[in-house]
């Protein structure tokens, strides 16, 4: 019995000492969860230290300016929640920085779940963090090793993610970000408070202050300044909420926001809402947009658009995951003015920009640039080295292009533009201009081109080859029932008749290669053919062009009339940059004119002789070939002399015999024969012509 009841007595007394225990443990959790476990601030300090690798201190607020004076308080029920008058958690050992975090009346909340998470490698999900004041140095370097990876030796397989935020706010913060990967240096100040929050972390318990940040009366502004991608960097952020830094859709909640950028010279206006702040996801509103040129736009983002005249747009911007949409209700790019409809889908292997491009009207000088010339604007304040290009006499653009912008990203855009200003009082704009324009991997296709001018049409495809160091750059181009006196501007004084009118077909085939515009014309390949039906031609043009002066002042006296053009044809032949007519002639019912000669690309040099072959008698004329030589910058027009030379000799003998018989070597009786002839080969040339050229198509 004494044993059973000694047993009995034992067991009563272990269960009652264990239950004593257990109820002291509970009391001490309780009594160390409501006073906040303040002596656990030194073994916590050690341990975080060495845990994460770096000098952590916990102490008390030195800031005379804050009467707060709530001790350091950590709890552990249901996450981690933190209360400390003063945080420093020390740079990595790689930074010069002085400190990663330096944080007064810092409180933080963090989940398990969270936390194990992060220990698994992903990203670091902070639940709340409030603080007076918070001072932080963010770095990346090209390695991947970032400054929030903690541990002895973080892992730089890989850039690691910036820790995400449910709920922040800041009274006071300022904030450096060094990134390399993303070539960004930049520093921020920033205030996110709430007008009851700041009380909140004061007075009320650290488990109870995620309450705060649902009130609605939360303002987030964010100023900074610095360098993103090498370009100047300015941003003014404020938000009418707390910005809730999360990239789950189902938590995030769109919160009205302005903002203000400037990256480079170009700027960026922004009222709308936003959702994930660090992802700019849940993107949605109004912008407006100018810079000095659209590639300026471009070149922050990623996105390859063309050097430009100035610019300014407006419209509506939006964007979910990796798609960004833009409706431009209005732009203009110099005296240019256009709209469209793009989709920038970035979460592919090369980005793709796709949509409609439209417009009242483009200006081919605002897109200067993109074939190597400059804006008309800035021809006044050109650079050294195109002032050096205009005095050396050369007209063809020979800026470089910029081919690894065609390797960034691929476009598929349609184009509908109701006016096409060609940049001069000469020739009747293009109305209007259709064609679908398709980049992919460095091939820049402009395909189903249709244009329309002076009551006729352009159809075709051009070609740029990015891939090589030296663009190949092809056009496959033709033309039909273009009527020369609406298409070129011939003002006559009273009443005369355009010198030149009729339809106007033809085709051309050439392809070339180089890295400017000049480069690729200067080693042109390929044949050009063009044709002039129901041609006329003014009289008096026919008469001086052949220096028949007896019937250039009658026809002067009488008044200009025009003359039938029996046939037209010019076919060229380029090789090497250098175009040859293999036949270039106009006949009419008075005159057959030949040229002969060459148009040299790569040199910009000119050299034309014009024959002109009479079919009727003519009193006085002094009938020589016809010179144009020179430059593309400064052509010269003259006459052959030696066929005047032995007329002017002939004239001086005969006036020794009579003074009459001088005016015989000047008097034509015209070659009816040789114009026949001429004028057969001439229509042979035509209807070969016309066999030769394809059949236009609506489609085309």
């Amino acid at each position: 019995m004494n044993d059973t009841a000694q047993k009995i007595s034992f067991n009563r007394r272990w269960k009652v000492a264990f239950g004593v225990s257990l109820l002291i443990l509970i009391a001490g959790v309780t009594l160390g969860e409501w006073l906040g476990w303040p002596f656990l601030a030194t073994p916590l300090q050690r341990l975080l230290t060495d845990k994460l690798d770096r000098r952590v201190l916990i102490s008390a607020n030195t800031d005379t300016n804050t009467a707060h004076s709530t001790a350091f308080q950590v709890r552990f029920v249901g996450g981690i929640s933190l209360y400390v008058p003063q945080l420093e958690i020390g740079a990595p050992a790689w930074s010069s920085a002085p400190h990663l975090i330096l944080a007064r009346e810092f409180a933080l909340k963090l989940r398990y779940a969270d936390l194990w998470h992060a220990y698994r490698g992903g990203a670091l999900r902070i639940h709340s963090l409030q603080a007076s004041m918070l001072d932080g140095y963010l770095e990346r370097l090209a390695d991947g090793r970032a400054s929030w990876q903690f541990g002895p030796q973080p892992s730089v397989t890989a850039a690691q993610p910036l820790p995400l935020f449910d709920h922040l706010e800041v009274i006071a913060g300022t904030v450096r970000y060094t990134d390399a990967p993303l070539i960004i240096d930049a520093a921020a100040k920033f205030s996110l408070v709430n007008g009851a929050s700041v009380e909140v972390a004061r007075k009320v318990p650290v488990s109870n202050t995620i309450a705060a940040t649902s009130q609605p009366n939360n303002v987030l502004q964010i100023n900074a300044s610095g360098h993103y991608r090498d370009l100047p960097l300015k941003v003014d952020l404020a938000t009418l909420g707390v910005l809730p830094w999360v990239v789950t859709e189902a938590q995030a909640v769109p919160v009205s926001m302005t903002l203000n950028a400037t990256v480079g010279s170009a700027h960026l206006n922004f009222k709308g809402s936003m959702m994930d702040v660090l992802h700019l996801n849940g993107v949605s509103g109004q912008f407006k947009l100018n810079g000095s040129s659209l590639a300026d736009v471009g070149q922050p983002v990623g996105v390859t658009l063309p050097t430009t005249a100035a610019f300014r747009a407006e419209g509506m911007l939006t964007k979910q995951g990796n798609t960004w949409r833009v409706e431009i209700t209005d732009a203009s790019v110099g005296t240019s003015s256009l709209n469209g409809n793009f989709i920038y889908e970035v979460g592919r292997n090369v980005p793709l920009l796709s949509g409609n491009l439209g417009g009242r009207r483009l200006v081919l000088a605002d897109l200067g640039p993109v074939v190597g010339t400059m804006p008309v604007a800035t021809e006044l304040t050109e650079t050294p080295q195109h002032t050096q290009l205009l005095r050396a006499g050369k007209v063809l653009p020979d800026r470089p292009f910029d081919l690894p912008s065609l390797r960034a990203m691929d476009a598929d855009v349609l184009i509908d533009i109701s006016e096409v200003n060609l940049n001069t009082t000469l020739l009747e704009p293009l109305r209007p201009l259709r064609a679908h324009l398709v980049l992919k991997q460095g091939v820049l296709t402009v395909s189903n081109l249709n244009a329309r001018t002076g009551q006729g049409k352009l159809m075709g495809k051009l070609r740029l080859d990015g891939r090589a160091a030296k663009a190949l750059w092809n056009a496959d181009l033709r033309w039909e029932g273009i009527r020369l006196e609406s298409w070129i501007s011939q003002r006559r004084s009273k009443g005369a008749p355009p010198y030149i009118s009729g339809k106007l077909n033809g085709s051309a085939r050439v392809t070339g290669q180089g890295r400017t515009t000049a480069e690729i014309l200067g080693s042109l390949q390929g044949q050009a053919r063009t044709e002039l039906l129901e041609g006329k031609v003014s009289h008096l043009a026919v008469e001086l062009s052949g220096l028949d002066l007896a019937e250039s002042l009658g026809v002067l006296i009488k008044g200009d009339n025009v003359l039938p053009v029996q046939c037209a044809v010019a076919d060229l032949i380029a090789d090497g940059g250098v175009f040859r007519p293999r036949v270039m002639v106009v006949d009419t019912t008075d005159t057959a004119v030949w040229v002969e000669g060459s148009l040299s690309m790569a040199s910009e040099a000119i050299d034309l002789r014009a024959v002109v072959t009479p079919k009727d008698f003519s009193p006085l004329t002094l009938r020589t070939p016809l010179l144009v030589r020179g430059t593309f910058a400064q052509p010269k027009v003259s006459i052959e002399k030696k066929p005047l030379e032995v007329k002017l000799a002939s004239a001086f003998l005969l006036s020794l015999i009579n003074p009459l018989a001088a005016l015989i070597p000047f008097i034509d009786v015209g070659n009816s024969r040789t114009a026949k002839r001429d004028t057969v080969g001439c229509q042979n040339l035509m209807e070969r012509s016309k066999s030769s050229l394809p059949v236009a198509t609506a489609d085309q």
